[in-house]
């Protein structure tokens, strides 16, 4: 028994046993600024308030991002030969996770706190989210590797567009980088070799 506990209060304090796979609730898919007044506020932020987003906006950010807007599967940022090859794990200080757009669901990867390895900046460990953008070159078909890699780095620039758009829309601010410590945070998150950290990019609340 009184190992159980030392187990239970262990988990607690390190955060651990809320370190979970989590059901998001629907995006909001309606609303938000007209298209122009958006890329009117278009802007790149490297500072961020700690303060975490709901679960509404993650969601809605996420969905923005890269999930899915048709009964056939397709998605709100467009990919080669519609191969979506492109997994979008997601940084939170609970943890990191792995962007399941099917289920609109996070599933959860390591119940660590990796924010910090995203980026080489100080800043990146203040925001409250940060997106890894991960090409999955298995799912890309023949072909050699530099022409997957450039294909891949294409259709991230889709996602991370949606993401500057959706923050300006929302009032949120966000960065992305190429800038990341690949040979630390790509054993963390359990990455294959043939899994290609493409972009990292950050997203919060404007530092005041």
């Amino acid at each position: 028994m009184k190992r159980t506990l030392s187990i239970f209060v262990f988990a607690i304090i390190t955060g651990s046993l809320f370190a979970q796979s989590m059901d998001l609730p629907a995006p909001q898919k309606t609303g938000g600024m007209p298209l122009m007044e958006t890329l009117a506020k278009r802007s790149t932020a490297r500072a961020f308030d700690v303060k975490e987003l709901s679960q509404q906006q993650l969601s809605s950010l996420l969905w923005a991002a890269f999930g899915v807007n048709r009964p056939d599967g397709k998605r709100t940022a467009p990919s080669a030969m519609n191969r979506q090859e492109t997994d979008v794990y997601v940084l939170l200080k609970q943890g990191a996770y792995v962007y399941n757009a099917q289920s609109n669901k996070l599933d959860l990867v390591v119940g660590e706190d990796l924010r910090a390895f995203g980026g080489t900046q100080a800043f990146v460990k203040d925001a409250p989210v940060t997106l890894i953008y991960v090409a999955d070159l298995a799912k890309m078909g023949k072909g050699g590797d530099e022409g997957k890699k450039n294909t891949a780095n294409a259709d991230v620039g889709y996602i991370s567009q949606n993401v500057y758009l959706f923050c300006a829309s929302e009032g949120l601010v966000t960065g992305a980088r190429g800038s990341v410590d690949r040979p630390v945070l790509g054993p963390k998150l359990k990455l294959r070799p043939d899994q290609l950290i493409v972009l990292a990019q950050s997203v919060g609340y404007p530092k005041p």
